[in-house]
Order: C-alpha cells, then sequence, then structure tokens
C-alpha cells in the first residue's frame, strides 16, 4: 500500500497550524528576552527595590528623599501635608499565604489530574477511556501554556471593562520581586504564586468541557475549540468578574471562586458542543453505560480533596477567610450528597454510587461562588439545592433539550453555577449568617448575580457557536462511524485500556 506523506487538505492545514504555535513560541522567548533587558536596569537604579517591588510604588520614597532643601524651607507646608512625606508602608508577604496558595495550586492539580480525568473515565465505555484521559489533560496542560504566553495579561493587566490588556504579554515585568495584592490592604503575594493558581483555574475549565461530547469528537477539533473558547471566552469573562475595571466586578456581582467563570462558562460551552457534534450511535437505543463506577467514584473523591485549594485557596490568605471558605466546601458537598441520594431513593427506589458520587460534585458547584461569602448554614441550603436541582438537570430538563451531554456537564456543572450563583446574592445577607454590610439589599444583589448569570450564558454561547464552526471547518468535529464503533482509544490514540 502505498502512503503519500501531505495528502489532503487538512493534514496540510494541520501542518500550517504546528508551524504558527512553532512561530508563537519563538516569539515568545525573543519577547521575554527583551523584557529582561528592559528590566535589569531599573534593579541597579532603585536600591530600594526590596522595600516596595512594585514598579509604581518606587518613586514615592525616592522622590522624598531629593528633596530635603524645600522641607527645610517650608516646614509649615510639612506639617499640614505629612502624608506627603511618609513613605507608603511596604507590603507584606506572608510565608504562611504564600505556602497555602502554593498547596491550593497543588490541590487544583489534583483535581484535574487525576480527578476529573478519572471521574469522566469511568462514566464512558472502556473503548474510549483513554481518548478521555488524554484530551482532559492535553487540554489542561495546553492551556496552561496559553496562560503564561498571553491569557494572564488579557485577564488581569488593565483595568478595562470586557478584556485586559496586553502590557504582560509572555509574563513581560513579571518577576520574583513582583507581587499581587490580595484582599487585605497592605498584603500581598508573590505575582508568580498568582500566575501559577490562575493558571490551573483556567485550565481545568477547559478540561470540563470535553466530558460533554466525549466518546465521538476528533482530537485536533478538540484542541483547536479549546484555543478559540480560551482566548474570546474564558479571558474576558475571567477580567469581567474578577479583575479591577471589570464590568461585573464593578457592578458587585459576586464570585467568590468560579460559578460564572468556570462551571457556567464550561456547561454552556459543553452543552454548544453536544449539539454540534450529535448524539453517540446508539443513543437513545440501547443503554450507554459508564464502564467503571468505581472510577467515577475514586474521581469525585479526589475532586473533593482538590476542590478545598480551589475554593478556600480563592482568599489568596491563610486566615479566616480561607477557614470559612473550607469549611462552607465541606458542609455544602456533604448535604449535596446527602440530597442526591434521598432523590435517587425516592423516585428510583435505590440510591446509586453513581449518584452520591455526582452529588458530590454538585454541592462543590453550587458553593463555589459562595464559599467565602455566605455562612455554613447558608452552605448547606446551598449544597442541599443545588443537588436537587442538577438531579433535575440530568434528567428531565436533559430530555427536554434532547441532547446528548456524555457526562452531564451542563447538567451538573451549568444547573448547578446557576443556582450557586443566584443564591449567592440570597444567603450573603448578614441576617443569615453571610458577609454582607449593613447596607446589604437582598433583591438587588440577586439582580446583579442574574446579569453576570446571563451575561456568561450570553457570551460563552456565542463564542462556542464561533469555535465550533471553525473547528468544524478546518478538521470537522466528528469522528468516522468505524471509528466510534471501534473506539478512539484505539482509532485515535493506538492503544487500549484493557487488553483482553
Amino acid at each position: 500500500m502505498k502512503t503519500r506523506l501531505f495528502s489532503g487538505w487538512k493534514t496540510r492545514a494541520q501542518m500550517v497550524c504546528l508551524a504558527a504555535l512553532c512561530g508563537l513560541m519563538t516569539v515568545g522567548v525573543a519577547s521575554t528576552a527583551f523584557a529582561a533587558q528592559d528590566t535589569a536596569a531599573p534593579t541597579t537604579e532603585a536600591p530600594a527595590a526590596d522595600a516596595a517591588p512594585a514598579a509604581d510604588a518606587a518613586p514615592a520614597p525616592v522622590e522624598a528623599a531629593a528633596a530635603p532643601a524645600e522641607t527645610v524651607a517650608a516646614p509649615a507646608e510639612a506639617a499640614a501635608a505629612p502624608a506627603e512625606e511618609t513613605p507608603a508602608a511596604a507590603p507584606v508577604v506572608d510565608k504562611g499565604d504564600v505556602a497555602w496558595m502554593l498547596t491550593s495550586t497543588l490541590l487544583v492539580l489534583l483535581m484535574v489530574v487525576p480527578g476529573l480525568a478519572l471521574f469522566y473515565g469511568g462514566m464512558v465505555r472502556s473503548k474510549n477511556v483513554l481518548s478521555v484521559l488524554v484530551q482532559v489533560i492535553t487540554v489542561f496542560s495546553l492551556l496552561v501554556v496559553l496562560w503564561i504566553v498571553y491569557g494572564y495579561s488579557l485577564a488581569f493587566s488593565g483595568e478595562g471593562q470586557w478584556l485586559g490588556n496586553l502590557d504582560k504579554l509572555f509574563l513581560k515585568g513579571v518577576g520574583i520581586d513582583t507581587l499581587a495584592a490580595t484582599f487585605s490592604d497592605g498584603v500581598s503575594l508573590p505575582e508568580y504564586v498568582f500566575v501559577a493558581f490562575q493558571s490551573t483555574f483556567a485550565g481545568i475549565t477547559g478540561a470540563l468541557i470535553v466530558g460533554a461530547f466525549a466518546e465521538r469528537m476528533k482530537f485536533a477539533a478538540v484542541i483547536l475549540f479549546s484555543i478559540i473558547w480560551f482566548t474570546l471566552g474564558y479571558l474576558p469573562i475571567a477580567h469581567i468578574v474578577w479583575a479591577t475595571g471589570g464590568y461585573l466586578f464593578e457592578l458587585g456581582a459576586l464570585d467568590f471562586a468560579g460559578g460564572t467563570v468556570v462551571h457556567i462558562n464550561a456547561g454552556v460551552a459543553g452543552l454548544i458542543g453536544a449539539y454540534f457534534v450529535g448524539k453517540r450511535l446508539g443513543y437513545g437505543q440501547t443503554a450507554l453505560k459508564p464502564h467503571n463506577v468505581t472510577l467515577t467514584y475514586v474521581g469525585a473523591s479526589l475532586l473533593w480533596v482538590g476542590w478545598f485549594g480551589f475554593n478556600a485557596g480563592s482568599n489568596l490568605e491563610a486566615n479566616a477567610g480561607a477557614a470559612l471558605a473550607f469549611i462552607n466546601t465541606l458542609v455544602a458537598t456533604a448535604a449535596a450528597v446527602i440530597a442526591w441520594a434521598l432523590a435517587e431513593k425516592i423516585f428510583k427506589g435505590k440510591s446509586s454510587a453513581l449518584g452520591v458520587a455526582s452529588g458530590a460534585v454538585a454541592g462543590l458547584v453550587g458553593i463555589t461562588p459562595a464559599a467565602g461569602l455566605v455562612g455554613p448554614f447558608g452552605a448547606v441550603a446551598i449544597g442541599f439545592i443545588a443537588a436537587i436541582a442538577c438531579v433535575w438537570g440530568v434528567t428531565g430538563l436533559k430530555r427536554l433539550l434532547k441532547v446528548d451531554d456524555t457526562a452531564d456537564v451542563f447538567g451538573v456543572h451549568a444547573v448547578g453555577g446557576i443556582v450557586g450563583a443566584i443564591l449567592t446574592g440570597v444567603f450573603y445577607n448578614p441576617a443569615w449568617g453571610g458577609q454582607g454590610g449593613e447596607d446589604f439589599d437582598l433583591v438587588a444583589q440577586v439582580i446583579k448575580q442574574a446579569t453576570g448569570v446571563g451575561l456568561t450564558i450570553v457570551w460563552i454561547g456565542v463564542v462556542s457557536v464561533i469555535g465550533f464552526l471553525v473547528a468544524k471547518l478546518v478538521f470537522g468535529l466528528r469522528v468516522p462511524e468505524d471509528a466510534e464503533r471501534e473506539g478512539l482509544d484505539i482509532a485515535s490514540h493506538g492503544e487500549s485500556a484493557y487488553e483482553a
């Protein structure tokens, strides 16, 4: 049989994409080198950099020391404005905060590999388990790299309403002396810690999406869609919700750890993808059961453990705020497990292992936007309500939508995220143990929360349609029918999880 190396336009398109990626990385190396040269001089010119490593803070003490004559000549003016002559206190970097945030970053990584990979891997058929593991870790890894190339800059540099800027492209200006602010005045973190922590959020959001169209989508199309969605979808939403100047941030919409940015985002993108790719062969005609519920249960358990880093780590400090997010993550999830088990017992007659595992994830999703903002009993209520809503999301709503969402990404993450986001506005009420102020207005806050939910759904819906259309045009979305019947482990990756 004869084989031609560059047969077909699809192969040529893939080679062009690969060449473009290589060129991008080359430009990145060069830009990083120039950035290092640009930042070398100020280090020698500012000996007080250790006291005030942020570039904007350095000029003040230098100017104060450079004009002693003016201070002597005008003592009355100096007395009238003492604040101008006292250098601002240097931000404090606490070693405990740094250690906690590094640990939290590792815990979020644990959520993805192996947590999410096992959770999804057990839910698919045995002939497709490796394809899911490969997609989860590859998408996560790709987005982590893109995060440090341009993602961090577009999400957290600048104060635009809808998107950041490219001032920190390729992490320009970020070094071991630069700091990132926390929620406490005068307390900071090394910026590298914040960059790393936030990179895992971007990565896991993309990895969550692949569960919706597992077992039938081309690997190349998954990768291309992930790049488009990350650039046009995740980065703007992260900036809008979490960055100073962002529209929802300035509006006062609350999202402590990613109800909108992560879960509603992933759920909506997954739903659009499931529609575009279509249903699996045999869906609705034969039972497409999870091949290994034990793997799914272990994956859910690891997700629960890792989620403490996801939620409590979002406090950015090892203090009482982290403790509140920690206990809320614990009790909300416990309440959700109980709620899902009860719902299954009532409506199906039996509580299942797959059900309680899904219940745990539903509770974790529901409490994510509220983790550091509500009291423990508010967290219990959110977890319980989110679980009941998600039971409907993966059964009745799924039938209404007529969609084959393989791992119920929309039914759990979007539905749970919407419920959690709205209820955050309710249980933020200080009268119910929330962290809201004395001027808290429940109706106004719920409207702000609903605005954030609606904006995220529309934005990500449009971006996802664009992303899947482009991926379909370049690579096609779905594997051939014979490859789907054989299984993607063999057809796409040339190996099998279980040897006969």
